[in-house]
């Protein structure tokens, strides 16, 4: 248990800053782009290239790119743009692109690089092909028609949004990693060479897909595994796989498009991953350079984010914890003890917490539940209608009903 308990502050001392950095950069993009930015060069022809070649250089990784991601889409982006920036991002990243230069050569770099390019293509390719309707995110607006509030608030509060949102599957991702890197020998990943690259390369894939894999910070193991005789290619679809995927991206994909572009997904980085790795096989000759270490990151920092998400995640728990305690008493109640008000203003799940956090602080409220999509308040107290409307005027929200 106390291996486990290392390994799991390791994955989220790793996970931490590129996680909040992604929400950052989907704060950024929200507050300080134009409002129909996103709306103009994300959707229709060419909208996938743009997302792919915005993507490429950022360096973030699978669990970053969630939040930027689903801020794309939620600022109007189409599916097929938002899935090939999922895709293309965390595969690499400029700072990947030196460390995979540093241990495995430039001819690896760069072919990585074209692998997340070509991945990302093709997945939008197919979302928007064969993924259906679109699937508007809860609290998704139309930007066109907003006034964009270049404030820190703003900025803050829809970063947080985007964490909130998957917090859950982030946390069950973290847990599934500790226990991979607790339990999975290590001896055996680089016992695979001896059962052929075809072979390496389908287990090298079921072990990346669920695991958290930073596209930077795992060079060095699929480069000690190279050094250790594994095929090259089997290296690649690690390096493409992992860092595409793990269990809380999975999830978070499945909760904001769907289960069947979910499918087209997990499909373009399996098909992807194994044949560009069989043709990466077949072209180069990888040489490993001589320092493998792989230190324990705890630069300040990533130590500093760790606790922040670790914060992060215990408030929503006890804030989700607390919401479901309210709708079962609230449930419990009849329809004459309580006052239902329709809500308008309210665009994500920051709204709905700070309103159900306000409601519940009032005077007389025995119990206080909101939801976003459609936008009321329930509560029950002994207050009247017009004070619960006075409330949620107060904290900036419209009472329509």
């Amino acid at each position: 248990m106390e291996l486990f308990v290392h390994n799991l502050w390791e994955v989220m001392t790793a996970l931490a800053p590129w996680l909040l950095l992604g929400a950052a950069v989907s704060g950024a993009i929200h507050v300080f782009l134009p409002a129909d930015f996103v709306r103009r060069h994300m959707t229709g022809r060419g909208s996938i290239a743009k997302a792919v070649a915005l993507g490429v250089p950022l360096p973030l990784c699978s669990c970053g790119v969630i939040p930027a991601a689903l801020g794309l889409k939620k600022d109007g982006a189409s599916d097929g743009a938002s899935v090939g920036f999922l895709i293309s991002t965390p595969q690499t990243g400029v700072d990947s692109i030196l460390v995979s230069a540093a241990f495995l050569g430039w001819p690896f770099a760069i072919f990585k690089v074209i692998a997340a390019v070509a991945t990302g293509m093709a997945g939008g390719a197919l979302t928007e092909s064969f993924g259906g309707d679109r699937k508007p995110l809860p609290g998704e607006t139309d930007r066109d028609n907003d006034t964009p509030s270049a404030n820190w608030r703003a900025f803050i509060e829809h970063a947080e949004d985007l964490i909130r949102t998957i917090w859950g599957w982030l946390v069950f991702g973290v847990l599934v990693s500790a226990a991979i890197g607790t339990w999975l020998p290590n001896d055996g990943l680089t016992q695979l060479a001896d059962w052929g690259p075809i072979v390496a390369m389908l287990v090298m894939l079921f072990i990346s897909l669920p695991l958290y894999v930073c596209a930077t910070a795992s060079v060095p193991i699929a480069a000690a595994l190279v050094a250790g005789g594994m095929p090259s290619g089997a290296a690649l679809v690690f390096l493409m796989a992992g860092p595409a995927t793990n269990v809380a991206t999975i999830g978070a994909i499945q909760q904001a498009f769907g289960a069947r572009i979910l499918g087209l997904y997990l499909a373009t980085i399996i098909v992807g991953s194994v044949s560009l790795g069989m043709a990466y096989d077949a072209l180069f000759t990888t040489n490993v350079a001589a320092a493998m270490a792989h230190g324990e990151h705890e630069a300040w920092w990533a130590v500093g984010s760790a606790v922040v998400l670790t914060v992060l995640f215990l408030r929503y728990a006890v804030a989700d914890a607390r919401s479901v305690f309210n709708r079962w008493r609230l449930q419990s109640k009849s329809a004459s003890e309580r006052i239902v008000v329709a809500v308008d203003g309210m665009t994500c799940g920051g709204c709905v917490s700070r309103l159900e956090r306000e409601l519940n602080a009032g005077a007389g409220v025995d119990a206080a539940t909101v939801q976003l999509d459609p936008g009321k308040a329930t509560v029950q107290g002994s207050l009247s209608r017009d004070e619960v409307v006075a409330i949620i005027e107060n904290a900036g929200f419209k009472a329509v009903g």
